[in-house]
């Protein structure tokens, strides 16, 4: 610790007030003051949550307050939103000495409630304390010490703000450069429109999981994979000894968070819990095309309610079928492009991770007296 710098603990430098618990038959979503409740802190403008019913002033939150969620995720969080109340498992940091600039605890404190929630045992979801959090030590440098290093930190982090969103929108439209090539294909394109029955051998759902015939990791008797409705390692359940695939196919998610996920499948498998199987005609369409061709409407339906899938559905929706010939160019241009997105999204994706990366090294520097201004060149 550099020289100059002292040690307290936060309760000898400010005050922990704990939220208060407001009659839950008081909320509502329509009218009253908003009520800041765990789930509201990092977004710190708005909540969910409204509370009609007379209060104590001495819980109203305003901006510019920092608060600490004590349940699951520990982390400080500034309130920027209008005049809301103070719930309970939500904590307010105040009457702030004259030793201590508020904004220098906030930049610091992450690093150490960080700390608390590494070791803290749980059953269902940690928990943290005020008096935990009083007891939190920080180095203290005099106040302007304090003043210099947080001027620093507002304009690094600013900057580095800026360019992480900068690179997030770059991200997005990567992203969008692949979606929006295959909508201009299938939108332009005057070709006939076939249903996805028509142009699919079959088209079926998966059934039950087996219950004893299979296990998590391939083995010599269980080497088939199992698949489910699932977009995380390509909905891969486990193993089995028997495929009831064993074309390529498009599979499809029908229920759950994955709804609509597609998977191109070049392999023997078993499908289950209602995957739906789309195996092609390849007279009339290649695997790969019909892939596409359902991804499009997906992102046609995004945002839409649709609580699952089911094998009619799919078997009516409507797609453009070109010639063989042509539907293999198409492909072609799309894995080229999809190949040239898929490089700018990795080099966004390691910009935004590198720029994580810089804010840590700016706290460990500021707050080792090594913080020299010159940091905030981004």
């Amino acid at each position: 610790m550099k020289e100059g710098w002292e040690i307290k603990k936060l309760g000898q430098v400010l005050k922990v007030q704990n939220g208060y618990a407001f009659n839950s038959k008081l909320f509502s979503f329509e009218t009253g003051t908003p009520l800041i409740r765990i789930r509201d802190i990092k977004n710190g403008i708005r909540t969910e949550t409204k509370f009609n019913g007379p209060y104590d002033k001495k819980y109203e939150v305003k901006a510019g307050d920092f608060l600490i969620g004590m349940d699951g995720e520990f982390g400080c969080h500034e309130w920027k939103g209008d005049i809301a109340l103070l719930n309970q498992r939500v904590c307010r940091l105040q009457e702030f000495s004259n030793k201590l600039h508020p904004r220098f605890l906030f930049y610091g404190i992450n690093k150490y409630l960080k700390a608390i929630e590494d070791v803290t045992a749980y059953a269902t979801v940690k928990h943290i304390s005020s008096k935990q959090i009083e007891a939190i030590e920080i180095p203290l440098p005099p106040i302007p010490e304090q003043q210099r290093i947080v001027s620093i930190l507002d304009e690094a982090f600013a900057a580095i703000a800026k360019a992480k969103a900068n690179a997030e929108q770059n991200l997005k439209n990567a992203k969008e450069l692949f979606e929006s090539y295959l909508q201009e294909v299938f939108e332009n394109g005057d070709w006939e429109r076939k249903t996805i029955e028509v142009v699919c051998d079959e088209i079926f759902a998966g059934g039950d999981a087996p219950k004893n015939n299979y296990s998590l990791e391939p083995k010599e008797n269980h080497n088939i994979p199992i698949y489910a409705n699932a977009v995380k390692n390509r909905g891969l359940y486990g193993y089995t000894d028997f495929a009831r695939v064993t074309k390529p196919c498009v599979t499809i998610a029908a229920r759950g968070s994955g709804t609509g996920h597609t998977e191109f499948r070049n392999e023997s498998f078993l499908p289950i819990v209602r995957l739906i199987v789309c195996i092609p005609d390849r007279k009339q369409i290649s695997t790969e095309f019909l892939k596409y061709t359902i991804d499009n409407l997906v992102i046609q339906r995004s945002g839409s309610a649709i609580p699952q899938l089911t094998v009619p559905m799919i078997k009516d929706y409507l797609i453009p079928v070109p010639p063989v010939a042509e539907q293999k160019e198409i492909i072609e241009k799309a894995e080229n492009l999809r190949a040239e997105t898929q490089k700018l999204e990795a080099l966004y994706q390691k910009k935004i991770a590198d720029l994580e990366e810089l804010k840590k090294s700016i706290l460990q520097k500021a707050f080792s007296g090594a913080l020299t201004g010159r940091e905030v060149e981004v």
